[in-house]
């Protein structure tokens, strides 16, 4: 398989890189000064793309590669692939599902907790010296709020269940009600907002959930709701939850993901009740070794002719 050209949008994770290298003729996107003469060139060698949350296949890229079969996406989200486009085309597509699962959802309790009982502030209180001065103030406890989730697929599964065990009554908004959960329905998510302390975004990223997140539910949940958002940025419209921030018309927010990556607004740095990380929430040598893996897996099996591992078109 080493003539096969397979084209990687953007850096991922060294050991997938390396991989792929190993067993295809691997082309590095992002080391290309002219990408439209380089397309022109290499256009009939091409036929993969490994994308990921960052970068995936447009209709552009996709339209610019004749002899492309398939993407496999270093990722669980599809939203930087045109699934339509691979459709008309029948192209395949791939991504990385519940491996990531148990990290991530770990990550939004570890943000639920470090939001209310100010764990980064309080590190910063101690590493500065001011302990000497006096105690730390109070804090919010995490055990027995509501905590509303959106989108319950394996991820808001996950994040329930972990919530759970801390006495949490939760409830959650999905396109259709879940008929095997024991967990409260809404069916908006403005009645989830109004039912929760704090609301976990934990959906796909799609045209419906764009700024799903917005002014109307921000003040619904209120100066004590607390934002979590380990989804996708857009889900949030970024200036509206700032604003609400920056007022006191909204209690908090963890944020792993953010509307336009790398940038976050400069008016969040200075919020103690805002805990700012920079989208890892698969971030473990653990997880994204088993991610390169599906995403090479998904790779060898398509051009091996046998079942993918995880299809999604």
């Amino acid at each position: 398989m080493d003539s096969i050209g397979v084209l990687m949008a953007c850096p991922m994770f060294t050991y997938l890189e390396e991989e792929l290298e190993k067993r295809f003729n691997l082309f590095r996107f992002w080391k290309v000064a002219d990408r439209a003469e380089f397309l022109k060139e290499n256009c009939n060698s091409i036929r993969a793309v490994v994308g990921n949350a960052s970068a995936g296949a447009d209709s552009d890229l996709i339209n610019a590669l004749p002899k492309l079969e398939i993407v496999s996406s270093f990722s669980v989200g599809l939203d930087k692939i045109d699934l339509g486009k691979c459709r008309e085309k029948g192209i395949r597509v791939t991504n990385t599902p519940d491996v990531l699962t148990d990290d991530v959802a770990d990550l939004a309790i570890a943000l639920i907790l470090a939001v209310l009982r100010r764990i980064c502030e309080s590190d910063r209180y101690v590493r500065s010296g001011l302990w000497k001065k006096g105690d730390f103030k109070l804090t919010t406890k995490f055990s027995g709020k509501s905590v509303g989730i959106l989108g319950l697929g394996r991820i808001g599964m996950a994040i329930a269940k972990r919530a759970e065990a801390f006495g949490c009554p939760i409830s959650y908004y999905s396109r259709k009600e879940k008929p095997d959960t024991k967990y409260k329905y809404y069916p908006s998510v403005l009645e989830l907002a109004a039912n929760s302390q704090i609301l976990v975004v934990a959906c796909p990223l799609t045209e419906e959930t764009r700024h799903i997140i917005n002014r109307e539910v921000i003040d619904t949940l209120g100066p004590k709701g607390v934002i979590i958002n380990i989804g996708r940025g857009p889900h949030v419209d970024e200036p509206e939850l700032v604003s609400a921030l920056v007022e006191g018309r909204l209690g908090g927010a963890g944020l792993d993901v953010y509307e336009h990556e790398p940038h976050v607004p400069e008016e969040l740095f200075k919020l103690d009740n805002v805990v700012l990380l920079p989208h890892v929430g698969s971030g473990t040598w653990e997880t994204r070794t088993a991610m390169a893996d599906l995403v090479v897996g998904n790779l060898e099996a398509h051009f091996l002719n046998k079942p993918l591992l995880t299809p999604v078109v």
